[in-house]
């Protein structure tokens, strides 16, 4: 095989995939857009604020100082406010009621006992209720946070394919360019 041939086939091929790389470059780019503007225009949308300093939970307090009296906006700020804020609080009103923190489905579990059982605690069966709410609405806020935070970071991953995509475009061109000058050099008759 001429050797032209062959610098024409690798300097075609280059520039194919150069081509492609910046193709999906842009489209992870846009990707990461969407999601980051979507997640934050979404969760601006629910006004979830963290409250100031002095009021944030106790064994989480290091770790949410950063974000207070900040308006969540996004998926770090989601995950940081649901794994630390709303769990917080949630563990603290089951182990008021429940001695322990204790899961939406073990507090489901003990009401439905106590309602079936006919319980003579009415105070502690309306007590079980109220946790029963106040986890089921916590849980459902978790997820819609986590779910957030989980796009938000889908976000942040197509930002860092987006750019080794457009780096990889520019390696593939120069390669391609490089190959394309080389063909000039090579004699008409050499072989491989």
């Amino acid at each position: 095989m001429k050797r032209r041939t062959l610098d024409k086939i690798i300097s075609i091929v280059s520039l194919g995939f150069a081509a492609l790389l910046l193709l999906f470059a842009g489209l992870l780019n846009w990707g990461s857009s969407f999601a980051e503007d979507n997640v934050s225009s979404q969760l601006a949308m629910q006004n979830i604020s963290f409250p100031s300093v002095e009021a944030l939970p106790a064994n989480t307090k290091d770790q949410l100082t950063k974000w207070a009296d900040q308006k969540v906006i996004s998926g770090e700020m989601a995950r940081d406010y649901s794994d630390l804020y709303i769990l917080e609080h949630m563990n603290a009103s089951a182990a008021a009621v429940m001695g322990k923190p204790a899961t939406y489905s073990e507090v489901s579990t003990e009401y439905m006992a106590a309602v079936r059982g006919g319980s003579q605690d009415a105070e502690r069966t309306a007590k079980l209720s109220e946790l029963r709410d106040t986890l089921f609405m916590g849980n459902t806020l978790r997820g819609m946070l986590l779910q957030a935070y989980a796009f938000g970071m889908m976000g942040v991953i197509a930002g860092y394919a987006a750019i080794a995509s457009l780096i990889g475009g520019f390696v593939f061109l120069l390669l391609a360019i490089a190959g394309l000058m080389h063909i000039r050099r090579t004699p008409e008759d050499a072989t491989i």
